[in-house]
């Protein structure tokens, strides 16, 4: 007697492909939780996020930012 038992010399194969597949598996499954460098979009604020930010950080008075609001609008 061999030690297998029912699929004979197929189950030592078929463990290999399983345990195979389980690591295919598991590298997509990182690799898709893992986002890619390429993925991220750094976007630009617009002029008047940076006037709201420049006003916010009290950079220029009340005044000055209605006056470069109207302008931008």
């Amino acid at each position: 007697m061999t030690g297998y038992s029912g699929l004979g010399m197929l189950g030592p194969g078929l463990m290999i492909l399983f345990w195979v597949g389980v690591a295919v598996l598991l590298v997509w499954a990182i690799g898709t939780a893992i986002p890619s460098r390429s993925s991220t979009v750094v976007r630009e604020p617009s002029p008047l996020e940076i006037l709201q930010q420049r006003y916010a950080r009290g950079e220029i008075s009340r005044e000055e930012f209605e006056t470069a609001r109207k302008a931008l609008s």
